[in-house]
């Protein structure tokens, strides 16, 4: 049966934006973007009628308008690098990956590849963004530590977008062969208060007795929109640690999806974000339990102010023959607005019988006990405040076991007065 060719008038006019620009993956797996393309043809944007996106408006995305643009201008990066980190640093500027701002040494142990053969765990798109991305990527960056090594420094990669309605659609791939060890920094911010779009994909393959620890920091404006997809493999006796950590940006979706294809694996998921004003944050997570005596720990946190939104959905799927498994999931919120919303779903779909399963979710208001308290030993409303929000994200941001990583993070947020230290 012939694929039914979807077509309106927002998909039309979004792509027709884009029809002048070669994907930058097109030299080295081309079958992989004429899939893409193919699929194009049979996606069009989600609504809220889909259940994955019943709560993610993207009207305001696919009714926009964008262009692939390259900056021209220089652009000083030193107020988005971890002081005294001591990493290597690949820089994107609208999804654009730039020589001139990056900096990092590639050899047979740390192999960093701008272009190169790329992969993708598989070839279905399940949506319009996905099928994007590859479609029309703006560049593309592989990142592999050799099996038995210890990477030396951290690499951050820091995506930048500059300018004006700019569309970047990155696509990264990163592989820790067997036994080896690597921390990764992501940073997402923006240069000004300008309208922006960032689509872009992550493919993580952990290798067997390998170590993968990836924090990812979005702080980017109010005009701002981000969708990351990060699709992540994990083998046997593999360590996986991810803490996304939403400080700032107008509409952001974070979908997770991580498969643990072996025995003896530890995933940990842990987030936080603090929407305010009219932002919207969105993390879907999905971690998929194949095989037997595996662990994946999840813990979402969320501080919601003004007329805010924000949406937790996560899943843990326990397959027949994943006997032994230990999965906890955890999304607790304050809602410091009587105008703010949150939509939490956490599921557990479970077909194995010897299993340690659990999860919940907690949306409620400050304390009023514990601010009277604070109050009354001298502290103002707002401090008082400001220390319980402290208080209530720390066990999250003590996630983050770089303490470089760490102080840039709570920095950002003491400098936008959203904590107490």
């Amino acid at each position: 049966m012939e694929a039914t060719i979807i077509t309106s008038p927002a998909k039309e006019k979004f792509l027709s934006s884009l029809a002048n620009h070669k994907s930058a993956l097109l030299e080295n797996a081309p079958e992989l973007v004429s899939a893409a393309l193919a699929s194009l043809d049979e996606l069009d944007f989600p609504t809220t009628r889909v259940e994955d996106w019943k709560y993610t408006r993207t009207a305001r995305i696919s009714n926009g308008e964008w262009s692939i643009i390259k900056n021209r201008n220089k652009i000083d990066i030193t107020p988005f690098l971890i002081r005294d980190l001591n990493a290597d640093v690949i820089v994107f500027v609208n999804g654009f990956f730039s020589n001139e701002l990056s900096s990092f040494s590639s050899s047979e142990k740390t192999s960093i590849t701008i272009g190169g053969k790329h992969q993708r765990e598989t070839k279905a798109f399940k949506n319009i963004f996905q099928a994007l991305n590859v479609a029309y990527c703006t560049s593309a960056v592989n990142i592999s530590v050799a099996k038995n090594i210890v990477a030396e420094k951290p690499i951050q990669i820091l995506h930048i977008v500059t300018d004006e309605k700019a569309l970047a659609q990155p696509f990264i791939s990163i592989h820790s062969e067997k036994s080896s060890q690597l921390h990764i920094l992501e940073s997402f911010v923006s240069v000004g208060e300008k309208k922006s779009f960032t689509n872009r994909s992550l493919n993580i393959t952990v290798d067997e007795n390998a170590q993968l620890h990836l924090d990812k920091i979005q702080i980017e404006c109010d005009d701002n929109f981000l969708l990351n997809e990060d699709n992540i493999h994990i083998a046997d006796n593999g360590h996986f640690t991810i803490n996304t950590l939403t400080v700032d940006g107008g509409w952001v979706r974070n979908s997770l999806n991580i498969s643990l294809d072996g025995q003896n694996i530890e995933a940990n998921l842990n987030g936080i974000f603090l929407p305010r004003r009219k932002q919207f944050v969105d993390n879907h997570t999905k971690v998929d339990h194949r095989f037997p005596n595996c662990n994946s720990n999840e813990l979402y946190k969320g501080i919601l102010d003004d007329q805010s939104t924000g949406v937790f959905n996560g899943k843990v799927y326990v397959h027949p023959d994943a006997q032994k498994t230990n999965a906890y999931q955890s999304n607790a919120n304050i809602l410091l607005s009587n105008d703010a919303q949150m939509n939490t779903k956490p599921e557990l779909e479970i077909y194995a019988d010897d299993v340690k399963c659990s999860h919940g979710t907690t949306t409620g208001q400050m304390d009023e006990n514990a601010l009277f308290y604070l109050k009354s030993r001298g502290l103002g409303d707002e401090s008082a405040r400001k220390l319980l929000s402290t208080a209530f994200i720390n066990d999250v941001l003590y996630k983050v076991t770089n303490e470089k990583v760490r102080e840039y993070v709570v920095g950002e947020l003491v400098r936008r007065e959203l904590l107490f230290v």
